[in-house]
């Protein structure tokens, strides 16, 4: 089996639209969390969210090109932009027939949805975008950059919802692990902070309302969690075989060496209240990567500050990992940048390579209050420095899709 390498990563996030920027708001333990100030959100319950800034896609893409792109898919190539430049590839110098991408979105092109329905009422079926579908269908994404790289190879969009990052990045490793791929460009991307799905969410009660203090509410494992805040932006890396990284020469960021995904069959919305779909991921990657519990020296946990999530995350960990559970540290980046959905993944793999190779472990801030359910070690509100070499990533999503990756530092 050939071993896969991070050798490209790339990043929009609320915390900034680059991966140094990104990491060093993690480290500083510094909320990305604002009002929204891009829509009127006078009759909303929540007003807040991880907002994406200074993206422009008609000056970095042309205004022709940009608006033939809904911005989730503009974030993604953006995002994959900087990966392909961080990893040095040349597309023309690939056996495009073995590079591939695996870019999911969740939500997709909620805007233009939106956008075209109002349309469609005010001013009749004729003046309805031709462009609608292919801009909203949550595929575009992949699709863009395939086109924007001229990748031949496997193109997919995994929808696992919230857990698409580590779907796309595990599903990416098993293909080239198995030797059918050299290179695959891989994460996730999400705009939906809208007025649309900021409703929905909303009138589910899913979204804390802690309005007048955003930069406190998001939560994880904290007493008075009272929901998850909506974020936004694209997540995306580079994956090689160590093989064709060495051949040409390749800087290497970290390795995947590990993957499990599992289904919670239990309900659309709610995770399971005892965590064993999440355990199952977990066992599994761990069985992918070969190792046992013990060897992991840092979780990233979905953790995204509801009630219910968070405590069950907590119990699928203690079954994982048993006594294990209660000495290794858990990051919850989330309280930071908020939920990026379908983006999530892509982003948290970016912050744990980054922890593994500088051995600092991002804090989970606003941790005032601990559950007391919620008892294992969550770096709280400061970060903390480690010997670090392996370390695990969860995602979960609606519809109970649960994905795990495990990354390690990079030896020779």
């Amino acid at each position: 089996m050939e071993r896969v390498v991070i050798t490209g990563m790339g990043i929009l996030s609320p915390l900034g639209n680059d991966v140094d920027t990104f990491w060093q708001g993690l480290k500083e333990g510094r909320s990305g969390i604002s009002p929204i100030e891009r829509f009127d959100v006078t009759e909303f319950g929540t007003k807040i969210a991880g907002q994406v800034r200074g993206f422009d896609g008609e000056a970095i893409f042309g205004r022709k090109e940009a608006r033939k792109m809904d911005l989730f898919s503009q974030y993604a190539l953006f995002a994959a932009e900087q990966a392909v430049q961080d990893a040095a590839l040349v597309p023309e110098q690939l056996d495009r027939e073995r590079f591939g991408v695996y870019v999911g979105s969740g939500i997709g092109g909620i805007g233009t949805l939106a956008d075209n329905v109002k349309v469609l009422e005010e001013r009749g079926p004729g003046r309805v975008s031709p462009s609608l579908v292919p801009m909203m269908i949550s595929n575009m994404a992949a699709a863009q950059i395939s086109i924007r790289f001229g990748a031949l190879g496997e193109t997919l969009s995994p929808v696992t919802a919230c857990s698409i990052g580590n779907s796309s990045i595990g599903e990416a490793f098993r293909l080239i692990r198995s030797g059918e791929a050299d290179v695959m460009i891989a994460g996730g991307t999400e705009a939906a902070v809208h007025p649309l799905a900021l409703a929905s969410f909303g009138n589910a009660t899913a979204l804390s309302k802690r309005n007048d203090s955003p930069e406190q509410a998001s939560r994880p494992f904290d007493a008075n969690r009272d929901g998850f805040v909506m974020g936004e932006g694209a997540g995306i890396v580079v994956l090689e075989s160590l093989t064709h990284a060495l051949r040409r020469g390749a800087r290497i960021h970290g390795e995947v060496i590990g993957y499990g995904a599992s289904s919670d069959a239990y309900h659309v919305v709610a995770s399971h209240p005892e965590g064993l779909g999440a355990y199952q991921a977990m066992k599994r990657a761990l069985a992918s990567a070969g190792i046992t519990p013990e060897q992991v020296d840092v979780i990233s946990a979905h953790a995204t500050s509801t009630p219910v999530g968070d405590l069950g995350e907590t119990k699928g960990i203690k079954k994982a990992f048993g006594e294990h559970a209660y000495r290794v540290p858990i990051t919850a980046n989330k309280s930071m940048i908020g939920h990026m959905f379908g983006a999530a993944g892509g982003a948290e793999a970016i912050a744990l390579v980054q922890s593994l190779k500088e051995g600092i472990i991002p804090p989970t801030i606003n941790l005032a209050n601990p559950d007391p359910e919620c008892d294992l070690d969550y770096v709280p509100n400061q970060a903390r420095q480690a010997d670090l070499t392996i370390g695990l990533s969860n995602s979960f999503g609606f519809g109970g899709h649960n994905a795990v990756i495990v990354l390690r530092k990079y030896e020779e």
